[in-house]
């Protein structure tokens, strides 16, 4: 990928020149910086990150009632998990019953 020095949007290729959709300025191909640029073939899939799960480390349950449509449970492991950035913690349930998943709002 490159990004047009202009104005920052993202170019294409037309021939030998990169074309900027937005503004129109053009930029000469240079093949040894293309071949350092990442493509799809050449990035790793890690898989799907792991869900977090409240049953993982806990044996308590609380009072909550399953918001799962099918599920009348009104118990849930729960467990507190610290949210991206470190800002502050959210607390997981999941459902004794059913394995419904869910978080505190």
């Amino acid at each position: 990928m490159k990004f047009c020095d202009e104005c920052g949007s993202l170019m294409h290729t037309e021939g030998e020149t990169w074309v900027c959709r937005s503004c129109e300025n053009e930029a000469a191909r240079d093949s040894q910086a293309e071949a350092a640029m990442a493509t799809q073939d050449g990035q790793q899939d890690a898989g799907a990150p792991d869900v977090a799960d409240a049953t993982d480390d806990s044996t308590e349950t609380v009072q909550e009632p399953c918001p799962a449509d099918d599920c009348d449970s009104d118990e849930a492991y729960s467990q507190m998990m610290p949210k991206p950035g470190g800002s502050y913690e959210v607390r997981l349930f999941t459902c004794v019953e059913c394995g419904h998943k869910w978080r505190d709002t």
